[in-house]
């Protein structure tokens, strides 16, 4: 019923997964970001609790869930940053387009190159 069929001694299928897994620098800021956004939550929530029973703690905590909110926003905004970082550096190679300038090494180089082939013709 649901079940698959798996030959004798194997524990589980590998199945392939659609997507690839995130980068270990990528992964850590997402899940820094994913615990600070909820320890900002539980803050709002005690907040607003504190502040409907009239209790002397609102203003501290709220004081403190608005700090968090700016510091989650910035842990969010570190994920992008770092994902951006890291689709720079290691997947997409960089070459100069077709209307860059050749380096001055390259320049010097072909120079070089010509010199030297126009003296051997001579």
């Amino acid at each position: 019923m649901g079940y698959e069929a798996r030959p004798a001694g194997q524990l589980w299928v590998e199945e392939e997964r659609g997507t690839q897994r995130m980068p270990d620098p990528v992964r850590d800021a997402a899940v820094r970001a994913v615990m600070i956004t909820s320890v900002t939550l539980i803050q709002a929530v005690v907040a607003f609790l504190c502040s409907v029973a009239g209790s002397w703690l609102a203003f501290p905590v709220t004081l403190t869930a608005v700090a968090s909110t700016v510091v989650a926003t910035w842990s969010v905004l570190d994920v992008w940053v770092t994902r951006q970082v890291w689709r720079q550096r290691g997947g997409v190679v960089s070459e100069p387009s077709s209307t860059a300038r050749p380096s001055m090494r390259d320049r010097r180089g072909a120079e070089r190159a010509e010199t030297t082939s126009l003296s051997e013709a001579a």
